[in-house]
């Protein structure tokens, strides 16, 4: 259902960008990808972020997330900077089975959830069986 890249330097690099005190990589955005019966759920971590600069966009079988989390303006000394600042964006590849034409979304505490309901055509079905010779119909077991 979800197809996830991986990238076998991030954590290298997120370490080099830290030790080198740049920040202008892009945000990292948590997800928690599950299947509850008949629908597939994705749930995003975007603490402190607006629900108006969330940004959903489905093309094809591909799910864009943007969002933006402002940076702090004043006078004030920073002690610590943990939580990516700025315009941020996550890609994911669905499968064929979800029915995307149905994606629905919440966002609560900091929380984007969408929930995606599994495609008819993917979904188990019994096929009925009916024998020529003997005019009988007779249910298979589900396919």
């Amino acid at each position: 259902m979800l197809i996830r890249n991986t990238d076998p330097f991030r954590e290298f690099d997120r370490l080099t960008q830290q030790l080198m005190g740049s920040t202008n990589r892009p945000a990292v955005m948590p997800l928690d990808a599950w299947r509850e019966g008949e629908t597939f759920v994705l749930e995003f971590d975007l603490p402190g972020v607006n629900i108006d600069s969330i940004d959903l966009d489905v093309e094809r079988n591909v799910l864009t997330v943007r969002a933006e989390r402002p940076a702090r303006n004043g006078d004030w000394e920073m002690l610590a900077s943990e939580r990516s600042k700025g315009a941020f964006s996550r890609q994911l590849v669905l499968g064929d089975n979800l029915d995307l034409d149905r994606i629905e979304a919440s966002y609560d505490a900091g929380v984007l959830r969408l929930t995606i309901p599994v495609a008819e055509k993917a979904r188990p079905r019994k096929i009925q069986i009916s024998s020529v010779s003997q005019g009988e119909e007779r249910t298979a077991i589900e396919a």
